[in-house]
């Protein structure tokens, strides 16, 4: 499943997604402009290695600071590759919008930055050992999936299936689309918690960033003093705003 476009309206340009999405392009071309060495060296500098701070002495010998807390930010704007960039900022322009426009900018960059912090928190609990460095933006763009869960339950998520050669398209309430997905990492992460020698994706950066987004989305929302409700026909795709049809 794939999906390609949200139902929820805005009415504020969404200049933090926007911002954030530019951020992390400009910052994985410069990682591309640098050299093999270099590039490693940029990585497991600003990239969370979990075992950097689990075993201090083993960062010291690596010539990391154990002391060094940034990359649990800085590691949420590097990406291992084009397509690990594409899926992630593709994922952040669809759900970021709706949960920006009704945090506000400042509340939306503020739950950003500490849903990725919380993120990789979790991760470097769970891999406590690792010396992988764990990289991307999918933590704090869960928890802008756990806000859209909260705030926008019944949405429509046009999802784009391609069955051999022929799309088909179907319209999945929000909850439903984000839930199969939360489940989904649940279940990869409780299977690399038994197989932790088998290192890839950062399954409990998803699932902590993800319910940090949860927690937090209804304590940053504007109040319905400040944000007018929606009418029936300021919805997207057909659908209202909650979902069902005007």
């Amino acid at each position: 499943m794939f999906p390609i476009r949200v139902s929820v309206p805005t009415r504020f340009p969404a200049t933090i997604t926007y911002a954030v999405i530019g951020l992390n392009v400009i910052v994985f071309l410069f990682q591309g402009s640098l050299t093999e060495g270099a590039q490693e060296a940029f990585i497991y500098s600003y990239g969370l290695v979990p075992a950097r701070y689990s075993h201090p002495e083993w960062a010291l010998r690596a010539g990391l600071s154990p002391y060094d807390y940034w990359p649990f930010l800085t590691n949420t704007f590097l990406h291992g590759g084009w397509l690990h960039l594409i899926l992630n900022m593709w994922t952040l322009w669809l759900f970021g919008p709706a949960v920006e426009d009704r945090l506000g900018f400042v509340r939306y960059l503020i739950f950003y930055l500490v849903a990725g912090v919380i993120a990789s928190a979790t991760h470097a609990l769970m891999n406590a050992d690792s010396p992988t460095p764990m990289l991307g933006a999918s933590g704090a763009i869960a928890g802008v999936l756990g806000a859209s869960l909260r705030l926008f339950p019944f949405a429509r998520v046009l999802i784009l299936v391609p069955i051999i050669f022929i799309p088909f398209f179907f319209a999945l309430p929000a909850f439903v689309y984000i839930a199969v997905w939360f489940v989904m990492q649940v279940v990869q992460g409780l299977g690399s918690s038994l197989a932790p020698q088998a290192e890839g994706i950062a399954w409990w950066a998803h699932i902590g960033g993800f319910v940090a987004g949860v927690i937090l989305a209804p304590l940053l929302c504007c109040s319905s003093k400040t944000y007018r409700p929606y009418y029936g026909d300021e919805g997207v795709m057909g659908f209202a705003p909650w979902g069902g049809r005007p």
